[in-house]
């Protein structure tokens, strides 16, 4: 039996799948290549093609035994959602939609499902708990949100179980150094201060330093991506042996902010990095720091990467030996 990962030549989705290779998992992949790069991912079946098109999954689920689906294949930048909410509402809501209609055809009841910190919106409490309000205040995380609840519904009308991951900020690359982070554009803090340090671009910006925390910085908690695969391989041995659906955080438990992530890079890379504050993006809550004592009690995870630095550290060796991502 197989497990099908889509979005799996993406950032965590690579990842993952190396994560599950590694562990004798027979694992096939879907992506239609718009973020994702065919070079991320090796010695598995991959197919070429958009989840929407239910042809495309329809040939998957038919021409393969598959057990249980991983699914990363959505939009994910907050800017972006609130500048345009129907993009993310066809490719992250309706794409998700049309995947579980071809589960539910094809008699597959398991899915593991990349959701986010941001269907909290501004939390309540810190760290945030899985029980916490859930209220996003963008519409990336509405979309994940919906899908969530989605899920929930479609286990109870057709026994699909889920875990839902509400995972907080991906950040590093694999120790080995063979796969890492390449967005075109990029958009996540660490790989854009990472290419300022290799003169990539002139400068960081830094949205906002007027937010409610010590230093007037966005906080986040930073996760490294093995960790997170490391999360979504136990979460489908949990679906195996528990049938049972539920939703996790996952974090290391600290926050850093803006201002201390840039100054560890600094430390790290040996390089200026300048930066500049700039105006606020809309819909950014001022800090997420997750609880995840529920992940290590009941996945049984273990995070390995603990520090910001050791994060840091495995995001510039692989900045370094490929300065111009999968197309180096």
């Amino acid at each position: 039996m197989a497990i099908l990962v889509t979005g799996g030549a993406g950032y965590i989705g690579s990842h993952t799948v190396s994560e599950l290779t590694a562990h004798g998992e027979d694992v096939i992949v879907l992506d239609n290549l718009q973020k994702g790069h065919r070079q991320a991912i090796n010695n598995v079946v991959f197919y070429h093609g958009d989840i929407r098109d239910p042809q495309v999954t329809d040939r998957i689920f038919s021409e393969n035994r598959i057990d249980a689906v991983v699914h990363f294949a959505a939009d994910s930048l907050v800017g972006e959602s609130v500048a345009d909410p129907l993009k993310y509402y066809d490719n992250n809501v309706i794409t998700a939609q049309r995947l579980l209609t071809q589960m539910n055809k094809h008699h597959v009841k398991k899915i593991v499902f990349s959701s986010t910190a941001a269907v909290y919106g501004e939390p309540v409490n810190i760290p945030i708990k899985e029980t916490d309000r859930t209220l996003p205040t963008n519409p990336y995380g509405e979309t994940k949100l919906a899908i969530e609840k989605m899920l929930h519904y479609c286990d109870r009308a057709y026994g699909i179980k889920y875990i839902a991951l509400r995972y907080f900020n991906a950040a590093g690359a694999h120790p080995y150094g063979t796969i890492g982070e390449d967005h075109h554009p990029e958009s996540h803090l660490i790989p854009i201060i990472l290419q300022a340090a290799l003169g990539q671009r002139g400068e960081i910006a830094i949205y906002g330093n007027d937010y409610p925390t010590p230093d007037g910085t966005c906080i986040r908690d930073y996760i490294h991506v093995m960790d997170l695969a490391q999360a979504h391989r136990l979460a489908l041995q949990r679906l195996k042996n528990t049938e049972e659906s539920d939703v996790y955080n996952l974090g290391n438990g600290k926050g850093f902010s803006v201002f201390e992530v840039v100054k560890k890079a600094r430390a790290i890379t040996g390089h200026a990095i300048p930066a500049s504050i700039v105006a606020r993006r809309p819909g950014d809550p001022a800090v997420l720091v997750a609880s995840s004592e529920k992940a290590r009690t009941l996945l049984g995870w273990t995070p390995h990467y603990h520090e910001l630095d050791e994060i840091i550290a495995s995001a510039w060796k692989w900045h370094k030996a490929n300065p111009g991502g999968f197309g180096n």
